[in-house]
């Protein structure tokens, strides 16, 4: 960095300080020497030239001299900067005190003081500077630089040293009316950074007490919030007892969608959209959570009332936020529309997808919707006009078209496809798994198993191989002792997973197990109600006789997925009437 020309910089700084000798007044006046002498331009130029030949040494030594003749704070900040660029913290920090000292009022010499401090992990001797920063300001402002403080140590790496310096020099406002909550409030989130949970609840807790009215007593709760932490929850609820700002209710709602909390989440929501009708993420976030209840109604409106506020803003500064959201909004309408069968309101919002990245995906999505509709060739050719900007796209697009032929059970021309892909890419184990599924659909089980054996070759850790080959095994009840050793290996590579734990009670079924089978398969469909695993759990608890808890679950999962191959073969076999 100490390469480039810095001579256009001294030009300015001569410039500067001869600039009031060279002006002219009609009035007589007696002349004002100028701050430039031929020594002191000698001077600033050989320093600049030392550091644009690398050295940095000399041109620091002679910057700073400069300063210290003319206490031009220019000059201070280009000793520092010199000493920076050369990595010298303690030289840096010489300049910077200089400065403060020949500048008392700069607020620039004091942050470089603090900055570099902390850089140099002297965070014993940063409390002074973090005093001056808050009393450099005018009062009205206290309160913002005090909850400002905590930006200078972000890359601090003793994050308890930094809570003890930050509380020494806060000490003074924590009792202060206006200014005790936000200085809580920094120490609380300096004590949470520092992995202290306990001490940041406590600060929020005093912070609170300051000031009931603050939105940051509030805000730090919420990030403290968790099953463990009630007393956290009881701050946030406190503070929206009042008259809240609706940015605290969404941080809310987003802490109780972390905690799977939906329906009190969507109350939040509620209430913001109430309270503030045009707070267009609100609509989005409670849009989402009503499409995944089911309330496609109440979703639509609420997605598209987003829509409404969302498009003025996409040439705005949060043009690339809003940007994602009209997509997460164009493709949830588009997906109620699907579930309606409205296939041509649903391409109608998939084609308003036009943000970069997006569009492959959304194209992909509109082919699903001709298949969907009998126009299985239309579909493919769709996906293969589509440019291929990166080899993920490429892939993208294969996977797409197969999934398409998949679906419209076309199962020899996705045999062709994937193993044209497995050719090009033997060592690709995903597209080597998708042809083992399509030859298992073609009732091609030995070559099914060769390959996901071969799977499991190239991936010893790819448990849907594992969990695919043990099913396969269980599903036409041949060598049931290895079937469930394959499962129970798929296991530990996912644990809890609900769909291997299918697996493991369908093997279990098979061999007679019934209760055992029983127990798997209902802890597995509580875990993932699913319309396969709704098929599975509905067969046991037939074959047990629990006929009125089977239909049930038959239901449930028609409701689910009344599509679902597994669960109509298995309703008809039995001969269950719904």
């Amino acid at each position: 960095m100490s390469s480039f020309n810095r001579l256009p910089l001294l030009i300015a700084l001569i410039c500067a300080l001869g600039a009031h000798a060279q002006v002219p007044d009609k009035k007589a006046v007696a002349p004002v020497s100028s701050a430039l002498d031929g020594e002191l331009f000698y001077q600033l130029l050989l320093g600049e030239l030392n550091a644009r030949e690398g050295e940095p040494g000399a041109a620091y030594s002679l910057i700073l001299d400069a300063a210290r003749k003319t206490a031009d704070p220019r000059l201070y900040q280009r000793s520092v900067d010199i000493a920076l660029q050369a990595r010298s913290g303690d030289s840096a920090l010489i300049a910077a005190r200089a400065w403060r000292l020949a500048v008392p009022a700069s607020k620039e010499a004091n942050r470089y003081v603090l900055q570099i401090l902390i850089g140099l992990n002297r965070l014993s001797e940063v409390v002074e500077p973090l005093k001056r920063e808050i009393t450099n300001v005018d009062v009205k402002e206290r309160a913002a630089e005090i909850l400002g403080l905590l930006r200078y140590f972000a890359r601090a790496s003793d994050k308890k040293a930094a809570v003890v310096s930050l509380e020494l020099a806060l000490n003074d406002y924590l009792s202060t009316p206006g200014l005790a909550a936000s200085a809580w409030t920094v120490i609380g989130r300096s004590r949470l950074e520092a992995g202290d949970g306990v001490g940041a609840l406590e600060a929020a807790s005093k912070a609170q007490a300051s000031d009931i009215k603050s939105e940051h007593p509030a805000l730090l709760a919420i990030s403290l919030m968790s099953p463990k932490t009630p007393q956290a929850e009881a701050i946030v609820k406190k503070y929206l007892e009042g008259k809240p700002l609706p940015a605290v209710r969404m941080d809310y709602a987003r802490a109780l969608i972390e905690n799977q909390r939906l329906a009190e989440a969507g109350a939040q929501l509620q209430a913001v959209t109430t309270e503030k009708s045009d707070y267009a993420e609100a609509w989005l976030i409670k849009g989402a959570l009503e499409l995944q209840d089911g309330r496609l109604a109440l979703s639509e409106n609420s997605l598209k009332r987003y829509v409404e506020l969302a498009i003025p803003k996409k040439t705005g500064a949060t043009r690339a936020e809003t940007n994602r959201g009209l997509v997460q909004a164009y493709s949830s309408l588009a997906q109620i529309a699907e579930q309606r069968k409205d296939y041509v309101e649903a391409d109608n919002w998939l084609k308003r997808i036009d943000a970069p990245g997006e569009q492959l995906n959304a194209q992909l999505r509109r082919a699903a919707l001709l298949a969907r509709q009998g126009k299985l060739e239309e579909a493919r050719k769709l996906i293969k006009s589509q440019p291929e900007k990166t080899l993920e796209d490429a892939r993208l697009k294969l996977n797409a078209e197969i999934g398409l032929l998949r679906d419209s059970k076309k199962y020899k021309q996705a045999y062709t496809l994937l193993s044209e892909a497995v050719k090009r890419n033997p060592s690709d184990y995903d597209f080597v798994y998708d042809l083992a599924m399509v030859a298992e659909k073609l009732g091609n089980l030995e070559e099914m198993e060769r390959l996901l054996r071969s799977v499991i070759a190239l991936k010893p850790d790819y448990h849907h191989a594992y969990n695919a080959l043990g099913y396969s095994l269980a599903e036409r009840k041949l060598r049931l002792p290895e079937s469930k050793q394959l499962i129970l290996k798929a296991l530990e590579f996912a644990p809890g997973d609900p769909f291997i734990s299918d697996s493991l009670g369908w093997v279990e079924f098979r061999g007679g197990n019934m209760y055992e089978a029983l127990r798997i398969l209902q802890e597995a469909f509580k875990a993932k109600p699913d319309a396969e695993i709704a098929a599975h759990l509905g067969e046991v608890l037939w074959t047990l006789g629990q006929h009125e808890q089977a239909l049930s679950t038959f239901k449930e999962g028609m409701q689910i997925n009344p599509e679902n191959e597994t669960l109509l073969e298995t309703i008809k076999r039995l001969r269950v009437k719904l």
